[in-house]
């Protein structure tokens, strides 16, 4: 009898098997070895795709990112959007497929013991975001000195991404039902960041921190 040819699996199976894990346990496998003998493949399949558990935990993210744009993109109405509303239509699409997979995302955000060192995992789609809010986002001022377009630009795009983190908390501590209060938080975040930037800010701004303030004292 031949020996049973052993399949190598795809990088989407290898991360399945991950999450499965992680979650069961409760940490992270031994080893690289351990984790893919248990599992019926070889290491040197797993070294095809990942360098370590760090940089598949890393990927972890980019991946729910590509995922998201691609939906998004599907959508005719989306190419329509301005950069505003692309920038809400991204963040309810992201949070929609997170919540899919919230028990492993909070898992590895949040209830590791790790603190702020979890952030380090976000270090992937962080660089996906900026592009892409670069891409999406109108500059509310033309600027010919190229230096304060840059600072401009940047400023923006940082901007974004410290909303996104906040959208991320939120949600991480969401106990609403359907996480509706994520909903509510981006409605009402995305309008104030808008009117900040393009806008007069104070209804918006207003409307916001009375929202978080209810959330913090009546919760």
């Amino acid at each position: 009898m031949s020996p049973k040819k052993v399949i190598p699996p795809a990088k989407e199976r290898i991360l399945s098997l991950y999450t499965d894990y992680c979650l069961m346990n409760g940490k992270r496998p031994a080893t690289v070895y351990k984790f893919a003998k248990e599992n019926g493949f070889e290491e040197a399949d797993f070294y095809k795709h990942f360098s370590s558990f760090e940089t598949l935990e890393n990927h972890y993210f980019t991946e729910m990112f590509s995922h998201t744009v691609v939906t998004l993109n599907q959508s005719p109405s989306y190419h329509e959007y301005d950069g505003v509303q692309k920038l809400s239509a991204f963040y309810f699409t992201f949070f929609e497929m997170a919540t899919a997979n919230r028990s492993f995302i909070s898992w590895l955000l949040k209830d590791n013991g790790n603190g702020i060192k979890n952030l380090a995992r976000l270090k992937g789609l962080r660089k996906e975001f900026l592009a892409y809010a670069s891409a999406v986002l109108e500059k509310p001022f033309e600027l010919k000195e190229k230096r304060l377009e840059k600072a401009q630009e940047k400023g923006l795009t940082e901007g974004a991404w410290l909303q996104f983190l906040s959208v991320f908390k939120f949600w991480l501590d969401d106990t609403s039902a359907g996480f509706e209060k994520t909903d509510i938080f981006i409605e009402k975040s995305v309008k104030a960041s808008a009117d900040l930037v393009y806008n007069s800010p104070l209804q918006s701004l207003f409307d916001l921190g009375k929202f978080l303030w209810k959330e913090r004292f009546t919760a």
